[in-house]
């Protein structure tokens, strides 16, 4: 299993570019199986999870090309409409899948998915939503199977209970080929959904009020092709804004979109990091000069859905906290488990009391480097920011989750001075 060795006390200088969202890619790439006809996305990065979702599709019948990061997927030769769960299980986002097929074919049978053990997540949202746009769903075996009425899926009214990125992006799917109009009512507002939106009108579709927390569907019978250059990745600007904030690092974060991150943005000034938004010679994208203070100072955050401050972003905010100035309180208001990251930032060092949702961090010295373990995505990614910068050798072990959702993340801080160091194993199973 792979690991990664890390000689920390190092201060992080230079440039680094943002790679393409994981969180946008995995929608649009579900979206192409609702028409026949090849579909070009751009800017796709190289992550085990992405790999997973095109597997997933392939294995449905789909022709599935990859150059770069340049993918074509055909779903014209699709010839099932069964998810299976030796795919289904390595990631959740495989879900998406189920309202595209069913939409499309009139019948889906997904597995009930896996993915990062941070929370119930449950896929009732999902289901519900289907559900009020007309399908009969049973879940046995493991496994969702739904069916469409007569005359396929017509428009209805979903509401959900809380906002739900992936339930939202479901039901954008299924309905942009339902009869009839359909409201979604608090929806997420996470630039996620606006992108996929972006995707299905260009299909052909007819999606009104992405963005906000009310959103129209007027189905359509037919969707076509599209070509879309996926956006940056808002978590992985975050996480390198956050190694230059607790490295006291000079760091130009290249090609985000700074008016998606405006609660990262503002945390880390509150903490002392001077933050500096230029324009970008791309399009709609802006570089972020960050320098990171002599120490930080401790302040309390709370997680809450966009545009507040992200859930996954709250890991690598811990672990900048652990070197603060004062004491900081963290409350997590999305997923129950997420904390998990707390004993193994303790194990180096860190100074952090959990009470239910909240966790106090007492911010130390300094760190010592230790052998961790990564227990999903987010905290392997507060586990490398923090073995950067503590004293002497940190081991962190399970990193396939770095994998799934990081392009390259030892390669760009390696670039900005970091001293990380992967071990192959050549029987490393990602389990």
């Amino acid at each position: 299993m792979d690991k990664l060795i890390i000689e920390g006390g190092t201060k992080l200088q230079g440039e680094v570019e943002v790679s393409g969202s994981k969180n946008a890619c995995l929608p649009v790439l579900a979206a192409s199986l609702l028409t026949a006809g090849e579909c070009q996305i751009s800017h796709v990065p190289q992550l085990d999870d992405i790999g997973t979702l095109l597997d997933l599709i392939k294995h449905l019948g789909a022709s599935v090309s990859r150059e770069g990061d340049r993918v074509a997927i055909n779903a014209t030769g699709i010839n099932s409409v069964e998810a299976t769960y030796d795919i289904v299980r390595k990631m959740r986002a495989s879900i998406l899948v189920l309202g595209p097929l069913l939409a499309g074919f009139g019948r889906a049978r997904v597995s009930l998915p896996g993915g990062c053990a941070i929370g119930a997540r449950p896929v009732d949202m999902h289901l519900k939503g289907l559900e009020a746009l007309g399908a009969t769903i049973i879940l046995e075996h493991g496994y969702v199977d739904a069916t469409a009425p007569q005359g396929g899926l017509r428009g209805g009214k979903v509401v959900f209970d809380m906002p739900s990125v992936g339930a939202t992006e479901q039901i954008m799917m299924a309905a942009s080929l339902a009869s009839g109009t359909t409201t979604i009512e608090n929806a997420a507002r996470e630039p996620e959904v606006e992108e996929l939106a972006h995707v299905l009108n260009q299909m052909g579709a007819s999606i009104s009020g992405a963005g906000t927390n009310v959103i129209q569907i007027e189905g359509k019978d037919i969707l076509g092709p599209f070509e879309h250059r996926v956006g940056p990745d808002r978590i992985e600007a975050g996480t390198l804004i956050a190694a230059a904030a607790i490295t006291n690092g000079l760091v130009r974060v290249r090609n985000l979109r700074a008016e998606h991150m405006e609660s990262v943005l503002t945390q880390f000034r509150k903490v002392g990091c001077e933050i500096h938004v230029d324009a970008s010679e791309m399009r709609d994208l802006s570089h972020v000069l960050v320098e990171g203070p002599q120490r930080l100072r401790a302040s309390d955050m709370r997680t809450s859905p966009f545009p507040g401050f992200p859930t996954d972003m709250q890991a690598q905010f811990m672990a900048c906290m652990t070197l603060a100035d004062g004491t900081s309180h963290i409350e997590e208001n999305i997923f129950e488990n997420r904390f998990m990251h707390v004993l193994e930032l303790v194990r180096m060092g860190a100074d952090i009391s959990m009470h239910a949702n909240l966790a106090v961090v007492k911010g130390v010295s300094k760190l010592s480097g230790a052998p961790v373990m990564a227990t999903d995505l987010r905290a392997s990614a507060s586990l490398v920011l923090a073995a950067i910068a503590a004293e002497g050798t940190s081991e962190i072990l399970r990193i396939y989750h770095l994998d799934r959702g990081y392009e390259r993340l030892e390669n760009k801080l390696n670039a900005l001075g970091a001293k990380i160091g992967r071990v192959t194993s050549s029987s490393s199973q990602k389990h």
